[in-house]
């Protein structure tokens, strides 16, 4: 079936109506049209325009950011390997100077058992940078658990930070 006869009585309809309610239908259409096309085209566009300089600032922050990690990362890499009494050494000594008496570490072959007894989280995050920085050691297995009391956190159990071999 075409579409021209099932518009036939549309158009009678349209043939029968004055010039001012044709002038009023083609206005209101016209309306109707602007209206969809500035919501579906335009005010999309408006608005990622508005929004395109404060997420570039947003973009260069986080490429200066990362360009910065990645200068850390190449300096890291950069250092010479670290001898195994060289690292037990450094990470004794932060182990000592950060978590003090809330940790006890003990070495067996290539890694260091450190047990924790409440250590506050702040401690426990300079003791983790100051491991990784200076003694080269990253955290092989953890095995902790939190405690709060009067909105401070403890942190108590046991890491496993790797060591490297002889």
């Amino acid at each position: 079936m075409t579409l021209l006869p099932r518009l036939d009585p549309l158009h009678k309809r349209w043939s029968a109506l004055g010039s001012r309610e044709r002038t009023a239908i083609w206005l209101a259409a016209t309306l109707v049209l602007a209206a969809a096309c500035w919501q579906l085209l335009l005010a999309p566009a408006l608005s990622t325009l508005r929004t395109a300089d404060l997420q570039g600032r947003a973009l260069d922050t986080q490429i200066q950011q990362m360009l910065t990690l990645q200068k850390q990362a190449q300096a890291l890499q950069a250092q010479p390997p670290l001898s195994l009494d060289e690292a037990v050494r450094s990470l004794t000594q932060a182990t000592r100077q950060t978590l003090g008496t809330s940790a006890e570490m003990t070495v067996v072959a290539d890694r260091a058992k450190v047990t924790l007894k409440a250590a506050s989280a702040d401690s426990l995050a300079r003791w983790l940078t100051q491991a990784r920085l200076n003694a080269k050691s990253l955290p092989q297995e953890v095995r902790l658990t939190s405690l709060t009391a009067n909105g401070a956190t403890t942190w108590s159990g046991t890491v496993f930070m790797g060591l490297p071999q002889r």
